[in-house]
């Protein structure tokens, strides 16, 4: 038997959603081909819209929450995992359509680990979690496309979350100049500035329906945003500067215009870390051991036990969580 926090729906018309934490017999895991003892999990906006019903997320029910997980191998047939292996998994369905992280244990395809970076720890892994290794993403996909320290300033929309938050911490580490967008600047100005922000920005900047070519600001973007923010931070692009999207926390819709694209030579990379490949994963994670300073992700990290996770997620999607937080599956 393990601890799980598990989210149940009632059938047929006026369906009402729970969650609570169970007990729950091992033989009920998923298939899989690694067996993993959970240590640490985290919240990101997904696991927010899933445990509070904001949003169908939960593909089926009953569903174990928690996109990510840190632990150690217990069984495994798959021939690159052992027992005794420190891996961590990010996406993949976990969370969604097979029962996720935020449990004592978990049962996945040993295709969907990598192996948690003996320099970070689980801990730290889970303080990424999704949101850290996407915003690592999002700093590749701008490098990839030669948007280098020298060439001026990159903007992080949603830069109080965790997305934000890391990449802010990143892109400062590799001497970017970094512009941090929040609708709390008198709240936030410290914090974010505490990550290496060189200048902070009221979101309503950017909120806004706006024109859609405006005077050259960014020569790259971090977004996690969408909606008008995304429109509006593309349109005040630099000429052959690089948008890298990953969220939408203002909305899913793009109300913007080909001008950038066609004018200006901007290019608007989508960041998906769901499915990435393992090489692209590998690589993010190798490259957040190297650059991400821990102890700026220790500043912007909160550890609950599992038995706060539902209260933090309702925090979360209030708008009222800063950086990332652990759950500590084990307290």
């Amino acid at each position: 038997m393990f601890k799980a926090l598990m989210i149940r729906k009632s059938e047929g018309p006026g369906a009402t959603q729970t969650v609570a934490i169970e007990e729950i017999d091992e033989a009920l895991l998923p298939e899989g081909d690694v067996l993993v003892e959970v240590s640490h999990s985290t919240l990101n906006f997904k696991d927010g819209l899933a445990i509070t019903g904001r949003s169908p997320v939960v593909r089926r029910f009953p569903m174990v929450p928690g996109i990510d997980f840190a632990g150690t191998v217990r069984e495994s047939t798959h021939p690159r995992w052992k027992a005794g292996d420190e891996v961590l998994l990010n996406g993949f369905g976990v969370g969604e359509s097979h029962w996720g992280g935020l449990a004592e244990c978990a049962r996945v395809k040993g295709d969907w680990l990598v192996r948690v970076p003996p320099a970070i720890g689980a801990r730290r892994a889970m303080a990424i979690g999704t949101a850290g290794y996407t915003a690592m993403l999002c700093v590749m996909a701008l490098q990839q496309h030669g948007v280098a320290p020298g060439s001026g300033e990159v903007l992080v929309t949603g830069a109080k979350g965790g997305v934000g938050s890391v990449a802010i911490a990143v892109l400062a580490r590799l001497g970017y100049r970094v512009t941090a967008s929040t609708g709390k600047v008198a709240e936030e100005g410290g914090y974010l500035r505490g990550l290496g922000a060189a200048n902070v920005i009221d979101r309503a900047e950017l909120s806004s329906p706006g024109k859609p070519l405006q005077k050259e600001r960014w020569a790259g973007v971090v977004d996690a945003v969408g909606s008008h923010t995304l429109a509006n931070a593309c349109a005040q692009t630099a000429y052959r500067g690089a948008v890298a999207a990953c969220g939408l926390a203002q909305g899913m819709d793009f109300p913007s215009s080909v001008a950038p694209f066609i004018l200006r030579g901007v290019t608007l990379y989508g960041i998906d870390s769901v499915m990435a490949p393992m090489p692209l994963r590998e690589r993010a994670w190798a490259m957040l051991a190297e650059h991400l300073p821990l102890d700026k992700l220790d500043a912007m990290t909160e550890v609950v036990g599992l038995g706060d996770a539902v209260a933090a997620a309702h925090r979360l999607m209030e708008g009222a969580v800063r950086g990332r937080v652990v759950v500590d599956v084990r307290r």
